[in-house]
C-alpha cells in the first residue's frame, strides 16, 4: 500500500472514530458516539508535515518546478568521456546521481545494458581510463565482481557502468567502451535506449 493511500486510510479512521463520516458510504450514523470515544482529529498540518514535500520533489521524475535550492542540486553535473571502440571520444554532462548507464542511454551513446541495471550481465562494461579515478569509486560488490568476470576484454580498472554513480570528485573521468560485449542470454540483441 503506497504512503498516500496509508495516510488516507488513517484519516477515514480518524474521521469515523470522532463520528464525523461513516466507516460506509451511504450508511448514516445513528447516534453520536460517547465522549470516552472521540478523540481531538490530528489538524490537516500534522499530515502534511508528514509528508515531506522537499525530499519527493527532489525525485525528479515528480516535480517539474522547485525552489532555488533545489534546482542548483539537480542541475549539477560532472563531465564525462566516452572513448569507443575506434578511439573516438565523446563528452557529456552528467547529472550528480545518475548512473553512468543511464547518462550513456540519454545521450546515445552505444553501452547496451541488456539486464537494465539489475546486475545480471556485463553489457554495460566500461574501463577507467585513469587509476586515480578509479581509485575514487566505491569497492565493486561480489555481484558486480561475478558479472565482470564474464565481461569481454576485462582489466584491472574495469567497472559495469550501471554500477558507476556521478558524483562531484569524478568530473573529468575518461571510460573507455570496449570492442565487444558478451550477452549469453540473447546474444545480438540491441536494446533499445531508455
Amino acid at each position: 500500500m503506497s504512503y498516500f493511500s496509508r495516510r488516507g486510510v488513517c484519516m477515514l479512521r480518524e474521521l469515523a472514530r470522532a463520528g464525523i463520516c461513516s466507516s460506509r458510504p451511504g450508511q448514516q450514523r445513528l447516534q453520536r458516539p460517547s465522549s470516552q470515544c472521540i478523540r481531538p482529529l490530528p489538524s490537516v498540518n500534522s499530515y502534511m508535515r508528514a509528508f515531506d514535500v522537499t525530499s519527493f520533489c527532489k525525485q525528479r521524475h515528480f516535480c517539474t518546478s522547485s525552489t532555488g535550492e533545489e534546482s542548483s542540486q539537480e542541475t549539477e553535473e560532472i563531465s564525462v568521456t566516452f572513448v569507443d571502440k575506434d578511439g573516438e571520444e565523446k563528452t557529456i554532462k552528467v547529472p550528480i546521481g545518475w548512473s553512468i548507464l543511464e547518462a550513456a542511454h540519454a545521450n546515445d551513446i552505444d553501452l547496451e545494458g541488456a539486464c537494465e541495471a539489475s546486475l545480471a550481465c556485463s553489457t554495460c562494461h566500461v574501463i577507467v581510463m585513469d587509476v586515480d579515478y578509479y581509485n575514487k569509486l566505491e569497492e565493486p560488490t561480489d555481484e558486480e565482481n561475478d558479472m565482470l568476470d564474464l565481461a569481454f576484454g576485462l582489466t584491472e580498472t574495469s567497472r559495469l557502468g550501471c554500477q558507476v554513480i556521478a558524483k562531484r570528485e569524478l568530473d573529468g573521468i575518461r571510460l573507455a567502451i570496449p570492442s565487444a560485449t558478451r550477452n549469453f542470454a540473447v546474444d545480438g540483441f540491441v536494446p533499445k535506449p531508455h
